[in-house]
């Protein structure tokens, strides 16, 4: 058994190297499929983090009535928080709110002056609540204006941010619908190409098959060399592609990182390091036997 895998992989090789050339060009566009995959990979995780910044940013504010005591606000805030799809809370005091105003307004002298002359604090105390999803600011706005809160809530102003949240969920749901689709466009593409390949491969073995037939070789002793064949082209190319991706990451790093503040490209290749490499030589080695499989099935009748 070992010395027919042996056998089997020697052969393979045999095969993949006499025909370099063809190789050559198959190497070349697996690899530019598998480094567009590495690049879907890197614009998924890139993707996900502004998205996660500006989801971030994103939050639904609850105001509370002017007489309400703060020992009320603590005991809607201990409510809120066990709802399970709230990921965080927190309370601003109308003192706080007025405060931070004054200083995001200091270069206003006009607006400083109209506040002062009104003689009182305009602003409420304030709840800002973050979902762990866009979509579930509906479900926790809903609990907030039942009659349970509704004695102490003044407003709520999720209906204002509507539009801007479900802006974010849409985004969110469409960069993972490109990025899901042109992986599986490119997964079909490089299939093709290496399909296309064994095939040619098949017919320039005819004779070395005719043999194998004639001295009374199994089926998988004649198909394997092919199967390896795949596999060795779609393995080198994960190798090149990886290779490809740390120059990459590391040389066009600052430049990235001065379009997308807070990103670093190369940071990003280092902290997935093996989980990358793994996709890599998974989709590389997949996608050769996968293409080899088919090519055989078809044109290798024996």
């Amino acid at each position: 058994m070992l010395t027919s895998l042996k056998r089997i992989i020697k052969i393979g090789w045999k095969e993949f190297s006499r025909n370099m050339g063809l190789n050559l060009a198959t190497l070349s566009i697996m690899t530019t499929v598998i480094f567009l995959v590495t690049v879907f990979f890197f614009l998924g995780i890139i993707s996900r983090e502004i998205i996660s910044e500006i989801e971030g940013k994103v939050d639904v504010s609850v105001y509370f009535k002017e007489e309400v005591l703060e020992e009320d606000i603590n005991k809607v805030q201990f409510e809120i928080s066990r709802i399970s799809e709230v990921k965080e809370i927190t309370y601003i005091s109308k003192d706080q709110v007025l405060s931070d105003f004054i200083e995001s307004h200091q270069g206003d002298t006009i607006l400083i002056e109209s506040l002062t002359e009104l003689g009182y604090n305009p602003f409420l105390d304030t709840l800002n609540i973050r979902t762990w999803e866009p979509s579930q600011y509906e479900q926790v706005t809903t609990v907030l204006e039942g009659d349970l809160f509704k004695d102490i809530i003044d407003n709520v102003d999720y209906h204002q941010r509507k539009e801007v949240i479900e802006k974010v969920f849409t985004v969110t749901s469409g960069v993972n619908k490109i990025i899901l689709f042109f992986s599986i466009l490119f997964g079909i593409i490089s299939v093709l190409i290496s399909f296309n390949t064994i095939r040619i491969a098949i017919y320039n073995s005819k004779e070395e098959i005719a043999v194998m037939r004639l001295v009374g070789a199994s089926n998988s002793f004649i198909r394997g060399p092919f199967l390896i064949q795949g596999m060795i082209i779609g393995f080198i190319s994960a190798l090149i592609t990886f290779l490809i991706s740390f120059g990459l990451t590391y040389g066009f790093d600052n430049q990235v990182e001065t379009v997308l503040s807070g990103i670093s490209i190369f940071e990003i290749f280092l902290s997935n390091f093996s989980l990358l490499l793994i996709i890599q030589i998974i989709t590389g080695i997949g996608l050769g036997i996968l293409s080899s499989y088919l090519a055989v099935r078809k044109y290798l009748k024996i």
